[in-house]
């Protein structure tokens, strides 16, 4: 291993901040090249307020977007859409947060990251949980490290405030250790892909698309997925202000984005075809990620959302955020969520 690279350290107690990683190049140019002002006039013709909606979706590709169905929906309403690309979840989180980004798709983790920064979004609708199988704690393949236990004292890279976050947590509590037993740093994946592969970080935790890589090219050994721990399933996440005064909207918007779920469920060789030219990955390792993958929506229930407190209180008990949150703070009404949620999406 190289003595020469050497790998920020973060301090987990420090006050919680949402930021968007310097360096991340494409990350910045999207953010730029993103309409700020969200023209406010109200529609007459629908009923909405805004005429654009901005939509955020992560490196690993988004198949709503490469279909095109929401602009195909929303266009004869005259409203478009604009994409924005970000390297994960927090930093999706923290575009919302400054009025960058009306919707988005992101774990189960940075949700409560950005409401305990104090992020004004609400739950839209609940990604299906999947197996875990495309999430892990990875290491080299000759690295000593044999068992979780042997992470003790050893540097594990990360990206803070993403699902590898509490998929790290729950894994080392499983082996009776502490968060405070290793040394968290904290990487995008983009960055911190790149740096395994090239045998220069010990243990890592990512999600496919990355681990897919990490597993074909690094040669990475999985030491623990996250089945049994991270299969809360993810969220589409709005801005407040957005969903409470474009509820129709928002709902088109879910309807076609389970809709696009439901062809995925059935058609995965064509999910590899339509993704192959956007992520230039070989057709095995999409295989891989596609199988590993759910797709469709649920509705929020309180059901689900006690799950998502268990997680937010897991957080604040290793003192990763600075206070107990509410998730229920970050939800709509009864009426509200009835308003949103289209009648095609399944309970189950």
């Amino acid at each position: 291993m190289s003595s020469t690279f050497k790998l920020p350290k973060i301090n987990l107690f420090q006050r919680v901040s949402l930021f968007v990683v310097p360096g991340i190049l494409t990350l910045t140019t999207t953010l730029i090249s993103c309409s700020v002002d969200t023209p406010k006039a109200e529609n007459k013709t629908t009923g909405f307020t805004t005429k654009v909606v901005r939509m955020g979706y992560q490196s690993a590709g988004d198949i709503v977007r490469l279909k095109g169905v929401v602009e195909k929906r929303l266009q004869p309403l005259g409203v478009t859409v604009e994409w924005a690309q970000f390297a994960a979840g927090p930093q999706l989180m923290e575009a919302m947060n400054v009025g960058r980004v009306d919707i988005g798709s992101v774990g189960e983790t940075p949700p409560i990251f950005a409401q305990a920064a104090g992020t004004s979004l609400v739950y839209v609708a609940s990604n299906k949980p999947g197996t875990g199988e495309g999430s892990g704690i990875v290491v080299q393949n000759n690295s000593p490290i044999r068992t979780l236990a042997d992470l003790k004292g050893q540097k594990i890279v990360f990206q803070k405030g993403s699902a590898s976050h509490y998929l790290l947590i729950k894994a080392l509590e499983e082996a009776g250790l502490k968060y405070s037993d290793v040394q968290a740093i904290s990487m995008p994946p983009t960055e911190a892909r790149g740096a395994f592969i090239q045998g220069k970080i010990d243990a890592w935790v990512t999600w496919d698309p990355h681990l897919a890589l990490a597993q074909k090219i690094g040669k990475a050994r999985v030491l623990r997925n996250a089945s049994g721990i991270a299969t809360q399933g993810g969220y589409y996440m709005a801005a407040r202000k957005f969903a409470t005064e474009n509820p129709e909207l928002v709902k088109l918007v879910l309807e076609e984005i389970n809709n696009v779920g439901k062809w995925a469920e059935q058609n995965p060789e064509e999910v590899v075809k339509l993704t192959a030219p956007h992520l230039k990955l070989e057709k095995d390792i999409l295989t891989t990620m596609v199988k590993r993958r759910t797709y469709g929506l649920r509705p929020i229930t309180p059901e689900i959302m006690t799950g998502q407190q268990k997680i937010a209180d897991l957080f604040a008990q290793e003192k990763v955020i600075p206070k107990r949150i509410d998730v229920q703070e970050a939800m709509l009404t009864t009426e509200q969520y009835a308003a949103i949620t289209p009648t095609t999406i399944s309970q189950k």
